[in-house]
């Protein structure tokens, strides 16, 4: 399952950092603006970052809090505007992928017409030389053409961003998902159709003070508080030290896992495998074998779709899984690994682990949730400490 997450932006001084939290379904946002009482509400309700950070020097602001409702712990979205008079958009951003693109009025299927679509002939600063692009995710796909105009992101204001207009989503899977579209940020090695990603303008433009960005899940239902944090990392979010993990190839976010272990023993990667790190998937994935040895450890059960059940009442004598990763202990606690929902008040317990189609693994939300992730840029490492 492919869902893909969210960020915010930063500032020149290395002591201000501009964030943007990260929403879980459909926003209080989304809510107000729906009644027609957004503008009223931001009106009496203003946000000002620096002064509830006493941050000095601090130019550009974040003036107002996102409200964010949590949904189900799979998908984190947030919003951006484009263009001139601002269009307004929630994407996913995500390590995954590289390419920012959103639906556009050139698509009629539904994938498009049930989100927000980007108007270009609305903006006084959007320009194209209409080149294709085409992407493929996991599930969904995206096929459309390259412009360029304004995106903000917060109060950062990105000039002349390349992005994708789509003319058609393949499919359908684009229907039943409460984001727009896609932020991606991966290397730009990956970016389709060799777009210029965001993040390289945002260092290109000066508009993060440090070549880095971090991300801090949420994991309880209900519970408010995700974000990412462009050019700074939140100390408040995380506990111990922070583990540096250099990456082994700059396409995906990609590191070398040494082993997978539970109760001391050996039930995956014994000899070291690789695996990215994956802000747009929910789950923990790998392949069938070793995931399955995990699940059969856990005392998950599988059912007819795919999914493995866990008794709710077992969580506190399951075992941690353990991943270690550079030489350092990663472990995952029931607590961590478990879905856990309520249905008409009865509450139902599912395993995050899943099944990738290819050979790298992929620690989705169910591990960023867990321990907080830094991906820095700059020196080609991840960073991960124990969230909080």
């Amino acid at each position: 399952m492919k869902w893909l997450l969210i960020a915010l932006a930063c500032v020149q001084l290395s002591e201000c950092m501009i964030r943007m939290p990260l929403i879980k379904g459909k926003s209080a946002r989304d809510v107000l603006q729906e009644k027609g009482l957004l503008e009223d509400f931001l009106k009496k309700h203003p946000y000002d970052l620096c002064s509830k950070y006493r941050v000095p020097y601090c130019s550009q602001v974040l003036d107002t809090a996102e409200p964010m409702i949590n949904y189900l712990d799979l998908s984190y979205y947030g919003a951006i505007s484009i263009g001139n008079p601002p269009q307004s958009f929630t994407v996913i951003f995500d390590t995954g992928s590289s390419n920012l693109w959103v639906p556009s009025v050139y698509c009629t299927e539904q994938s498009c017409t049930t989100h927000h679509r980007f108007n270009p002939s609305a903006s006084s600063t959007y320009y194209s030389n209409n080149q294709r692009v085409s992407i493929q995710y996991g599930t969904g796909a995206m096929v459309g053409i390259l412009g360029y105009d304004t995106v903000r992101i917060s109060n950062i204001n990105i000039r002349n961003q390349e992005f994708g207009l789509s003319t058609s989503e393949p499919g359908g899977f684009f229907s039943y998902v409460k984001f727009d579209g896609i932020l991606g940020m991966g290397y730009p090695s990956l970016a389709a159709s060799g777009a210029t990603t965001v993040f390289q303008n945002l260092m290109s433009q000066n508009l993060v003070d440090e070549p880095l960005f971090s991300v801090y899940l949420t994991r309880q239902d209900g519970a408010s508080g995700s974000e990412i944090v462009f050019g700074g990392i939140d100390t408040n979010h995380y506990t111990g030290q922070i583990h540096w993990v250099p990456v082994t190839y700059e396409a995906y976010w990609q590191i070398l896992i040494d082993r997978v272990t539970i109760n001391g023993q050996v039930v995956a990667c014994s000899g070291g495998c690789p695996a990215i790190v994956d802000t747009g998937t929910s789950l923990l994935v790998g392949p069938s074998t070793p995931i399955n040895n995990i699940q059969q450890s856990i005392g998950a059960t599988p059912t007819y779709y795919g999914q493995y059940n866990i008794n709710c009442n077992n969580l506190n004598n399951m075992p941690d899984v353990v991943f270690t990763i550079n030489g350092v202990d990663f472990p995952l606690p029931a607590q961590a690994y478990t879905l856990q929902q309520n249905f008409d008040n009865q509450q139902s317990c599912s395993s995050g682990f899943g099944v990738t189609g290819g050979s790298l693994w992929i620690l989705g939300d169910v591990f960023i949730g867990e321990y907080y992730s830094i991906f820095d840029v700059g020196n080609n490492r991840v960073g991960l400490a124990k969230a909080v």
